[in-house]
């Protein structure tokens, strides 16, 4: 049960990291610049800690851009206020995004005018069914390895579609419970401690009143590990935090 609990755990957190920290604060945002190296290299690990729910980056960016810019609004991808269930609410999320992978949707100018990452040869293959029913296939081994009964095969499903679930997670809960530190004309909220689980992701609220900054966290007890660990990552000179003005206007 060690192994299956440690395994969980370092697959949830590691693919939530680069969840926030590539696709979010990068692909959609560009929180920080880096070299291309470094950014392949994110890129590739985003892929590979993802698996089988990888997110294509640019798909992504596109995404979040148009969810920023129609915040709670009928036009917002996935507003928990316009659905009966988060299981509506993602199915909209899927097919909006599917569509923007396969280019069949064209979006709108303002949310492509800024640098998206793309990977065209890696998006295929990562993208590609057979690449994600083989890394399913490997959960399931390591699973069958180690699990000590089989209740434990329940926790499988967040494995495969680990990014959709932790932005559902985000999605939904970022947008109808918690507290509000600013007045956004949105209901984006923060969530403490969870936004701890979330490395961040949950202080929406605080993002949304402030969209380029790099810390979501403002009051005291708000904790951004992905931030305290991209702070690290400035200093060794890996990336290059883009400094924002501050702003103080809370409610």
């Amino acid at each position: 049960m060690f192994a299956i609990l440690i395994f969980f755990v370092i697959h949830w957190f590691l693919s939530l990291f680069f969840h926030s920290f590539f696709l979010h604060r990068f692909a959609t945002h560009q929180m920080y610049t880096t070299s291309k190296t470094w950014e392949k290299t994110f890129y590739f690990a985003t892929w590979l800690l993802q698996g089988s729910s990888f997110l294509v980056p640019r798909a992504y960016g596109v995404l979040h851009r148009m969810h920023h810019e129609h915040s709670d609004t009928e036009k917002d991808p996935h507003s928990p206020h316009f659905f009966k269930d988060v299981w509506q609410m993602m199915k909209n999320t899927h097919c909006m995004f599917k569509g923007l992978v396969t280019r069949r949707v064209t979006p709108d100018p303002l949310f492509t005018k800024d640098y998206l990452p793309e990977w065209d040869r890696l998006d295929k293959f990562g993208n590609h069914l057979i690449t994600r029913i083989v890394f399913a296939l490997m959960y399931i081994s390591f699973y069958i390895h180690f699990a000590p009964n089989y209740w434990v095969f329940l926790l499988l499903p967040i494995h495969f579609f680990m990014g959709a679930v932790q932005g559902a997670i985000v999605n939904w809960c970022g947008h109808k419970y918690g507290y509000s530190n600013y007045d956004n004309g949105d209901q984006s909220k923060n969530s403490s401690p969870w936004g701890i689980l979330l490395m961040g992701e949950l202080f929406q609220n605080n993002h949304h009143f402030a969209a380029q900054d790099a810390n979501f966290a403002k009051r005291w007890f708000e904790f951004d590990l992905t931030f305290l660990i991209m702070r690290l990552m400035d200093k060794m000179q890996i990336i290059k935090i883009i400094p924002v003005p501050v702003i103080i206007t809370e409610k």
